[in-house]
Order: C-alpha cells, then sequence, then structure tokens
C-alpha cells in the first residue's frame, strides 16, 4: 500500500512543529535540529517539513511504498510518466536509508517513490550521493538545492534543469 509523501521547506522549524503538531492533532513521529516528520494513518501520509536553506514551499512530493516488490512494481509506470528516471539503491537522506526513484512533473516539481530501509543518525551523505549545504531529497534535474540527488542525473525532462 502506498503512502502519500510531501516534503515542505520551512523558514522557522520550531513554528512550523508547532503549526502542523496542532494541524495533525500529533506530534511529528520524528524529529531533529533540522527536520521532522509526521507519519499520519488518517489521511495516510509521510509529510516532512526541513530546515536546511532551500526557499520555503514544496521540496517535493511521492509515494513511499511498503515494499521492495511494490517500489519494483512502480518503475514502469514512473518510466511512462518521466523517461528520464533517476534510480538510487540505499540512498542516505532525511534520516533514512532508502532505495529510490526521482521523476519530475512537466512544471519542475521533483516526484519520489521510495522504500525505506532503515533510520540513520545523520541527515544524510554518503558515497552514492552528492552532499549540498542545504536542501533535501530532490533530484540533480529538478533544483539546485539538495543533499540527496544522485551523482550523474541524466538529461533533465523537457522543461527543468535542478
Amino acid at each position: 500500500m502506498k503512502r502519500f509523501h510531501v516534503n515542505v521547506s520551512v523558514q522557522d522549524l520550531a513554528e512550523s512543529i508547532r503549526f502542523y503538531s496542532a494541524l495533525f492533532a500529533v506530534d511529528p513521529t520524528v524529529r531533529k535540529d533540522d527536520y521532522a516528520k509526521w507519519m499520519l494513518d488518517d489521511p495516510r501520509i509521510n509529510f516532512a517539513i526541513t530546515q536546511r536553506g532551500d526557499k520555503p514551499g514544496i521540496n517535493h512530493l511521492g509515494f513511499q511504498v511498503d515494499s521492495a516488490a511494490e517500489l519494483t512494481g512502480m518503475r514502469a509506470q514512473l518510466t511512462r510518466a518521466d523517461h528520464t528516471l533517476v534510480e538510487q539503491s540505499d540512498a542516505a537522506c532525511c534520516y533514512a536509508k532508502s532505495d529510490k526513484y526521482w521523476v519530475t512533473d512537466p512544471t519542475g516539481v521533483a516526484w519520489e517513490t521510495f522504500h525505506t530501509l532503515d533510520s540513520i543518525p545523520i541527515f544524510g551523505a554518503d558515497t552514492e550521493i552528492v552532499a549540498k549545504t542545504d536542501g533535501c531529497c530532490v533530484p540533480l534535474q529538478a533544483t539546485d538545492a539538495g543533499c540527496c540527488e544522485p551523482k550523474a542525473a541524466p538529461a533533465p525532462s523537457s522543461c527543468c534543469g535542478p
């Protein structure tokens, strides 16, 4: 079963945590100095906020899947949406290790589809990704900022550059 994923860049993490905790009527599932995440069941959503220097607003959207088989099953559908699909295996990002696919919509919004493998104590940076000073989890072809984009992304889709 898929869980909708939203990542929003915020200016004031503490105030945003207060706001979203009141809105969702529950405290974050994960809380770090620069990040918070709510794993909600009603609606079924993985809602994350980050304070890492990005322009405030939607950072990326996506789907979290429950298994490797479900992630593999999504590949054809994602490729039909954007033939420049980017694949990451065992990526360290947003305090988690995940296998993931990235596509970009025609307006430049990045979509991440991922299967979380484990939690990790760092925001993200390993030998398979480019570590930057700001941003998170946005593939190279979708934005200049991000800690989790692939090192070698394919050519951008019809509308975008990072």
